[in-house]
């Protein structure tokens, strides 16, 4: 695709053609494609509008509803920032009464677009032309925002940005540019000297323009964020997404912080103010509480397992692996809680004998600091993954005071 295409397809024809389209099904392509010729529609735009077509199908898990009106590329759409979590990043910079907010490595614009919804006038950059004019095709509801190609080291910030109210969101590329898969998507890089743009130039605009946040990967170390800033580890539905990094008037609390979000429940904000600083640790397997907990990933991720331990009165089961275990029986937003009904040494004959003298045919499987291959296991233990007519359990494989265990849970109702 290129920017005469998604120029053809953001204008009328195209708007018209694309409104057309059945529901998705990738068994019609084909006699989509035919019938969309057959009514003199040139290959170029029929092509285009299949792919928008497949790409808005699988934009609705993160857009919704509002990935019908939408345009896509493949990178842009697996990079773009959900719905839920670009509203939380819009609120932010809303909060701050900011006028206008350089949006530097716009992608499609899904941040653009949140900020733009709470009254924030958003001038995105992006390096290539093709996502750039995807970008401000979806700004169009927003006339004062506009994407444009550029650099995120073109810009000249204001020499007063605090009185001119103006604030920085990037989201540094974490592809490749060049060769792309099969499916159109180039080659993810991890490293910060990889990013463009570069951290260096990160931390020189968060000097220059003292509201500016950037999204990294959930794998940023504790020691990167510089003092004074918020750095947020999010997840939705139990996937840690990203880690945000706020500075200035956009921080709400100084350190590390989660952000626990989940489809259909309220998110729930834990930092370091609510944890414990040195969570205390079981010393031995038979120092297992009757229940565990299983701390969201954004928590584990940002060192805040102490949030869990304290919230519960537990110990960690083994330090950096999330689970704490408690006497208490408790509902806590940003755990998951089980009642340990055995715990024992890991054996495979000692866990595939206890299963089998309690009738158990459906096992689910979860692993904490210790590697084992699950279809193996399952051979292991002559047993499947839970279906079957006999009971079911859930084992917790983990390392617990520096010894591999395997619990026996049942979830917490």
């Amino acid at each position: 695709m290129d920017v005469t295409t998604v120029k053809a397809l953001a204008g009328p024809q195209g708007h018209e053609l694309l409104s057309s389209l059945p529901p998705y099904d990738e068994s019609q392509v084909l006699a989509v494609q035919g019938r969309l010729r057959a009514q003199g529609h040139s290959p170029e735009l029929v092509a285009a509008a299949l792919t928008q077509h497949r790409l808005r199908h699988r934009a609705r898990d993160k857009f919704g509803e509002f990935a019908d009106g939408m345009l896509f590329t493949p990178d842009g759409l697996e990079q773009a920032t959900r719905l839920e979590v670009a509203a939380t990043h819009a609120a932010r910079f809303a909060a701050a009464s900011l006028a206008t907010v350089h949006d530097l490595g716009c992608g499609i614009g899904s941040d653009a677009m949140a900020m733009s919804s709470l009254g924030v006038t958003v001038q995105g950059l992006d390096r290539d032309p093709v996502t750039a004019a995807v970008a401000d095709s979806n700004l169009r509801p927003w006339p004062d925002s506009r994407a444009r190609v550029g650099l995120a080291e073109d810009l000249q910030p204001p020499v007063d940005p605090i009185h001119a109210r103006v604030g920085i969101w990037l989201d540094p590329a974490r592809r490749t540019p060049g060769v792309a898969d099969a499916q159109g998507r180039t080659r993810r890089v991890f490293r910060l000297g990889e990013l463009s743009p570069s951290w260096d130039l990160v931390l020189e605009l968060a000097t220059a323009v003292p509201a500016t946040g950037v999204k990294m990967s959930p794998s940023l170390p504790h020691d990167v964020p510089p003092l004074g800033t918020e750095a947020q580890w999010v997840s939705y539905d139990g996937t840690v997404l990203e880690c945000s990094v706020w500075w200035g008037p956009l921080v709400r609390t100084a350190g590390r912080s989660a952000l626990v979000m989940r489809h259909g429940a309220p998110s729930v904000r834990v930092d370091q103010s609510h944890a414990d600083e040195d969570p205390p640790a079981v010393a031995w397997l038979g120092g297992l509480g009757a229940h565990l907990y299983e701390a969201d990933r954004a928590v584990v991720r940002a060192g805040l397992v102490g949030a869990l331990t304290r919230e519960v009165g537990g110990a960690e089961v083994e330090p950096g692996l999330g689970l704490v275990t408690s006497e208490r029986a408790h509902d806590v937003p940003f755990a998951r809680g089980y009642r340990v009904i055995e715990a024992m040494p890991y054996n495979v004959k000692m866990l595939r004998a206890w299963l089998r003298e309690r009738g158990i045919t459906g096992l689910t499987i979860k692993k904490r600091g210790i590697r084992v291959d699950d279809e193996q296991l399952r051979r292991g233990l002559r047993i499947g993954r839970g279906a079957g007519d006999g009971a079911q359990a859930v084992v917790v494989l983990a390392r617990v005071a520096g010894e591999s265990a395997a619990v026996v849970v049942e979830p917490l109702a």
